[in-house]
């Protein structure tokens, strides 16, 4: 649901959302303008990665946490509430104290972003979901979360387990909660022993992996295996919901309307659907990074976000449709026409050659990916010539020739264009401060690319 601001209504000031200025849900470190109101100073960006990209040796998470339903007194509603923190932090200096409190006091309603009215449950079935805050200082950190009824017998109310890490690999955390979860069929005691290896434990370089030994009471002692993908560059994503719940030309929609930084909204139920759909969403982007108000699951409590005049990209349960439905925006309804018409094509036919069963999620992501990185190749992989360094160090991108290079009147027009986003001019930023072209996956494509190109091109015939 790709939409343009109209004029605004109403300001979006709410309590609740000065209450959690400071940790902001944000995919990148954006300008001020997107801190509803905070003025920040703006943070350095990684160029190559939308989240956190690590060659290993890191800890795994910063924290493991219970979040549980408390109930209000003399109310009916519930509120999420952290009940287990692991590791508990000592000795911390006052400002490192009041971070860690602020990052605390946020986390429970990202945990149970659907609302207040629950009652106990006899069957619930799980969920695994994500949430991404930044901090103004262009700090990250990611939420993963595993939904589920605790062990029992009777009518009970589900409780979150969230793991809070600064690494993107989705797919890894995932079958950490896994592991989470069986011990806490278990005992909460249990789970202690396994998360204390964890943390002690190195995070693998791409490739590479960690061996766990962890002692289940009537089990005995397991060794548990945990490997990072060779190519890291979409670890953090997992491109499955996004295709089994759109089609290629509503992905091919989705992407033209990020890429002009529009307003985005995405419509489920399930928590797991919505925050893998915008992960997956905002890593076609690559290799630029979505700068703009990011949240795969937007808490009840602060709908009025999509009342913001910036751009963004969130999620929204559909029980909320109506709320959404009444804020002030426009579908531009102009999204087939955004993207060069030969480009688009060779994005659908890529998608269109089908994905086996047998494969992979790595292999299913490459072939998801695969044709929109080769877009931007075809598009702006032509930019480390146009930056010219003077001799004291300075750089300038040399925009006007850039786009004219291009020989297809289509693609300079989109171009022009997309020099203007903000995604753009922070990759820009990031690549004159680099004496070279980083050896990342995208300069990899640009240069198979040219080869391509100059071995295509017809060899001249030599006359005697």
């Amino acid at each position: 649901m790709p939409s343009r601001p109209k004029k605004m209504e109403r300001q979006v000031v709410g309590g609740i959302l000065r209450r959690f200025r400071n940790w902001l849900p944000r995919h990148g470190a954006g300008p001020p303008q997107d801190n509803l109101g905070e003025v920040v100073k703006e943070p350095e960006r990684a160029q190559e990665h939308c989240l956190p990209n690590f060659a290993g040796g890191q800890h795994f998470f910063e924290y493991l946490l219970v979040v549980s339903l408390k109930k209000k007194p003399s109310v009916d509603d519930y509120e999420p509430t952290i009940t287990y923190q692991f590791p508990k932090r000592e000795n911390l200096l006052r400002g490192q104290q009041e971070e860690e409190e602020r990052l605390l006091g946020a986390i429970p309603l990202f945990c149970f972003p659907d609302g207040n009215e629950w009652a106990p449950l006899t069957e619930y079935p799980r969920e695994t979901f994500s949430f991404v805050l930044t901090n103004v200082d262009g700090s990250r950190k990611i939420g993963y979360c595993r939904r589920l009824l605790p062990a029992g017998r009777g009518p009970r109310l589900p409780r979150v387990y969230c793991i809070i890490s600064c690494i993107g690999c989705f797919g890894l955390f995932s079958k950490i909660l896994d592991e989470v979860e069986k011990r806490h069929q278990i005992s909460m005691a249990v789970i202690y022993p396994f998360m204390q290896g964890l943390r002690e434990a190195a995070f693998p370089a791409p490739g590479k992996t960690v061996t766990l030994k962890s002692f289940i009471p009537d089990s005995g002692t397991e060794f548990i295996s945990l490997t990072r993908p060779l190519d890291s560059h979409l670890e953090h994503v997992d491109f499955s919901s996004l295709l089994r719940c759109l089609s290629f030309e509503q992905i091919l929609q989705i992407f033209a309307s990020a890429v002009l930084e529009r307003r985005i909204i995405f419509l489920a139920e399930g928590l797991s659907t919505l925050s893998q759909c915008i992960h997956a969403a905002a890593a076609l982007l690559y290799p630029f990074s979505w700068a703009h108000t990011y949240i795969p699951v937007v808490p009840e409590s602060l709908l009025a976000t999509v009342c913001c005049p910036t751009p963004f990209m969130v999620g929204v349960q559909m029980r909320f449709r109506q709320e959404v439905m009444e804020s002030p925006m426009e579908e531009v309804g102009d999204e087939k026409d955004i993207l060069p018409p030969k480009l688009q094509e060779d994005i659908l036919e890529s998608l269109g050659q089908g994905i086996k069963g047998s494969q992979t999620s790595e292999q299913i992501n490459e072939h998801v990916s695969g044709p929109f990185v080769q877009f931007f190749v075809k598009t702006v992989g032509h930019y480390a010539s146009y930056i010219k360094r003077e001799a004291n160090g300075q750089s300038h991108f040399q925009e006007r020739a850039f786009y004219k290079a291009l020989t297809s009147k289509a693609n300079r027009r989109f171009v022009k264009k997309f020099v203007k986003t903000q995604l753009f001019s922070l990759f820009i930023q990031e690549a004159e401060k680099s004496k070279n072209p980083p050896a990342g996956y995208f300069q990899q494509k640009i240069l198979e690319y040219e080869e391509r190109k100059k071995q295509k091109k017809p060899k001249e015939k030599t006359l005697k």
